[in-house]
């Protein structure tokens, strides 16, 4: 991070506003530019957040963006159907390919996206919705692609059933299974390549 924008993120959370307005008006165009595109950067390969490529995904993708963390992504106005709205689930997978975060065995894009603490109740509820998938695959923050295909496509619920029913096979003999789910449930390319709507 360069030191002009460390200095604009400390100000922003330990200073009030008009300080942090003053700093960045005494910055000339160049330095703001340089200073947003590196904001930027880092935001977009941030490996714990997806929330950017979250919202291109489903900005490009037609919808409008849902900023809530919990429930759909965005929703659009079906055409085919006045007042009916289409939901949609956005998978965003980022690949750094800098020296720094190669690693011996480095993930690739693959279509593939995935469900974390997935319960067979938010499964069927998943199936069952009229909802789209938007996967989406970046390398270094650029966009490669978007596949969009419902979240009712057989493959898809069917490779995810089976895990959720792997998991309920090694969860038997446990005291309860309230409050405890599959940590993650996952699909690729494979489980939706044949989809033609």
């Amino acid at each position: 991070m360069n030191q002009d924008l460390a200095k604009a993120v400390q100000l922003y959370c330990t200073a009030p506003h008009y300080e942090l307005s003053q700093y960045l008006l005494g910055k000339s165009k160049d330095t703001l530019i340089g200073m947003l595109v590196d904001l930027l950067t880092m935001y977009i390969n941030d490996r714990n957040s997806s929330t950017i490529r979250e919202f291109v995904t489903v900005i490009l993708g037609g919808y409008e963006h849902q900023e809530q963390k919990i429930g759909y992504n965005g929703f659009r106005q079906d055409v085919a159907v006045p007042g009916r709205t289409i939901k949609c689930q956005a998978k965003p997978k980022n690949i750094t390919t800098t020296a720094s975060s190669r690693e011996k065995n480095p993930s690739r894009l693959n279509g593939g996206g995935n469900f974390t603490d997935y319960t067979p109740a938010r499964l069927e509820r998943d199936a069952s919705e009229n909802i789209n998938m938007l996967v989406s695959g970046f390398i270094d923050g650029k966009l490669i692609y978007i596949f969009e295909f419902p979240s009712s496509w057989e493959d898809l619920v069917n490779n995810l059933r089976n895990q959720v029913e792997r998991w309920q096979a090694k969860m038997k003999g446990s005291v309860s299974t309230k409050g405890q789910f599959l940590r993650s449930a996952t699909f690729n390319y494979r489980h939706f390549m044949r989809c033609r709507t």
